[in-house]
């Protein structure tokens, strides 16, 4: 990168891989799977083409990102940008206490989701596909956990709930699916359960 704090502090040189303006964003949307470029551009709206080429060449420059060739360019998380997951988790923590205005993005809907999470009652085990606006994840929940939530959609899936970032997250909070404008197919009684175990205190 071209700006440095010059400073030797662990706090200063983070900032100087990761503080860059959309530099967080682009690593927040790449933690449920690899993107493309145009794809990363279209999640992440008000980004000009040349700063996330930037952003992306810086962030491959510093090991966190990693282009990966196949019938499309790619971008991935590196284990060094990985290791970031406990960062995002507290900056979720710290920004819920807060109102949260401006557009609802599949990508956050998704993270979001994976963060409130709970597991209670008995162990079971089923894959859900997520249509959340103009993406697609698969959540598979086994033994009552929720082992992944990860961008694309798995085959076969239990049940498929289809719908905008505002109606998956409406129904996670306890608004029925049907009035939360949220469309669910395949087993209902996987999808009610998947939609009972989630908390956003």
């Amino acid at each position: 990168m071209s700006r440095t704090y010059g400073q030797a502090c662990p706090v200063a040189h983070t900032l100087d891989v990761i503080g860059d303006r959309w530099a967080m964003l682009v690593l927040r949307d790449l933690r449920l799977g690899p993107k493309r470029f145009s794809d990363l551009a279209a999640g992440l709206p008000g980004i000009a083409p040349s700063v996330l080429t930037q952003r992306l060449r810086d962030l491959v420059a510093h090991g966190v990102l990693e282009r990966r060739e196949r019938a499309a360019t790619v971008y991935a998380l590196t284990p060094r940008g990985r290791d970031l997951e406990p960062v995002f988790r507290a900056l979720a923590d710290w920004g819920m206490g807060e109102q949260l205005d401006g557009v609802a993005l599949p990508d956050p809907a998704a993270l979001g989701l994976r963060r409130a999470f709970r597991p209670s009652g008995p162990p079971w085990t089923a894959t859900l596909a997520l249509r959340i606006g103009r993406e697609s994840y698969t959540a598979r929940v086994v033994d009552g956990e929720l082992a992944t939530l990860e961008r694309g959609e798995g085959v076969n899936p239990d049940a498929v709930l289809t719908g905008t970032p505002e109606a998956v997250h409406a129904a996670a909070r306890g608004t029925r699916p049907e009035e939360a404008g949220l469309v669910v197919t395949g087993d209902r009684a996987v999808a009610d359960r998947f939609l009972g175990h989630f908390s956003f205190d």
